[in-house]
Parts: C-alpha cells; structure tokens; sequence
C-alpha cells in the first residue's frame, strides 16, 4: 500500500475542500478507509493529527481572509465551519496569540500562527536571499482592479499581460528588465472583495517615444526577502501563494507595509499579444526581521 501516496491525494482534495463539512466520517469516507485506521495512516505519514491539522489550515485560510477583504468576521468563521464567532475568536487566539480584530488592524503581518500546507513528494521550497534595497526611481503607471481571493491566480495573470500591453505593447524594443510593484487592500465596494493596484515600470533611461510616459515611481529603501522564479508565466501566481503561504511562515518573517516588486528579465526584443513560454523574475516581499 502506497501510505504516501494516498495522504498525498487526501491533503489536495482537504486543500480545496477547508470551507465544505470534513467531519473524520466524511474525510473517511474520501479516502475509502475507515477513520480510525486513516488517522493513524495520515499521523505516520505527516506526524500531524489529522483533525488538528485540518483546523489549523482553516485558521490559516481565516487568518488570510481577515487581512485582504473586509467581510464581517463571523462570515469568515462560519465559511470555516466555526459555529460561531466566540468559538473561532478563542480557537484563532490559540493559534495566533490574538483575537481577529486585531490580527485584521495590525500594520505589520506576522506569519506567527500560519499553519502551511503539507506538501509531500517532490515539492522544492523555493530558496529565500534577504536584500536591502535602496531607494530606487522608475517611470509607469498604476491601475486597479477587484477580486474575490478565489480568482487571484486567473485575475493577476490575465491583469498583468493586460497592464503590459497597455504600457509598452508599442515599444520599439523592450527594455532589459521590467517592474511590476503591486499591494492589495480590502475593496471598499465589495466586502468579499480585494483591491489589487498594480503599477507597471521602468528605469527613467529606457523611455522611448512610443512608451508611455506615465508618472515618477519611488521604490523606498528597506530589507526584502528575494525569491527567484523560473517557468511558465501560468505557474508564477501559484509561485507567489506558496510564498506567502509556505515560505514566510516557515522562515517566521514579518511582511511590513510596502509593495511587492516583480523584476522581469526580458527575453524578446518587443511585447507581442502571446506570452512567453517562460519567464524568469525576481520576486521581492517587504518585510521585517
């Protein structure tokens, strides 16, 4: 029997499934074991219990939630199947050391209390290198749009192609590196909403007449965490989740206020309407040691 195997399917369906009901019963029933023998089964694979570790990821999930929209905070516990919101106040102050209101004020994000994912097999933690950057001086232009953190992966990828034709999709020659800076906020529309501002740029002397000239852009001096991405241009969100979801905690850092910057290396000569079949970036998060 293929032990490792059969968590590794479970851990990827509980993944897509923290929001539904995942009494030890139904998560049997999935797995086709009865639930005696897979919590034994998922604690020699994991080391963790499995009914601890599906709380945690959904605190996690919460724990999100409650930094990028602005929905009520009893909506948040009963997606997460809390019965109410005093009973997921004290569970999410078990694990993160303070209640949601206060989680969702704080100026800073702390990964304490994250619980990331299980990631068995052939899965490679992307190597982190701290920076500090000074301060830096670019040309673009900013843009915005909404969405629910269910369609982040399609949306920012659609969006950034979208931004970078808008900007330089007439450029006579791309230059050598381009910058994406971009935060998100709650919406102020929408409480199930986020607010992504997405700025596109460039260094001042790669300005051409047939780029927009956009706005001065200030990147501001400070320590980074750098990660470097290599693959399709469809893999680099799901990149960024594992960051922010697996990296960050594992390594305790701190984001603090500021924009995520993207460095792309370009490769071609000019922006077309396809993208490349792979890219290659820094990817830079703001933090706090």
């Amino acid at each position: 029997m293929d032990q490792a195997g059969i968590i590794r399917d479970l851990l990827s369906w509980l993944e897509t499934h923290l929001d539904q009901p995942l009494s030890l019963d139904n998560v049997a029933a999935k797995a086709g074991y009865s639930k005696w023998h897979l919590q034994r089964m998922f604690k020699d694979v994991t080391s963790n219990a499995i009914g601890a570790y599906i709380r945690a990821r959904r605190l996690s999930k919460a724990a999100v939630a409650l930094r990028l929209t602005s929905r009520p905070i009893l909506d948040i516990a009963l997606q997460y199947r809390f019965d109410s919101q005093q009973t997921f106040t004290r569970a999410f102050k078990k694990q993160f050391a303070q209640t949601p209101a206060l989680y969702r004020r704080s100026e800073d994000w702390h990964s304490f209390g994250m619980c990331p994912p299980i990631h068995l097999g052939a899965f490679v933690l992307p190597q982190a290198e701290y920076v500090a950057l000074p301060e830096q001086h670019l040309v673009g232009i900013t843009q915005s749009y909404s969405c629910r953190l269910e369609q982040i992966t399609t949306y920012r990828h659609e969006m950034r192609l979208h931004f970078w034709r808008q900007y330089i999709g007439d450029a006579k020659t791309l230059p050598p590196v381009l910058y994406g800076l971009h935060h998100s906020r709650p919406s102020h529309e929408k409480d199930d909403e986020q607010e992504v501002l997405y700025t596109t740029a460039i260094e001042p002397q790669h300005l051409q007449e047939n780029i927009q000239e956009g706005q001065p852009i200030e990147l501001h001096e400070g320590e980074y965490v750098q990660f470097r991405f290599k693959g399709s241009p469809d893999s680099l969100q799901e990149f960024i989740l594992t960051l922010y979801g697996t990296c960050l905690p594992l390594l305790e850092l701190t984001r603090r206020k500021g924009q995520d910057i993207e460095r792309f290396y370009t490769t071609r000569k000019v922006m077309d309407n396809t993208m490349p079949a792979e890219i290659e970036c820094d990817y830079l998060i703001p933090i706090r040691r």
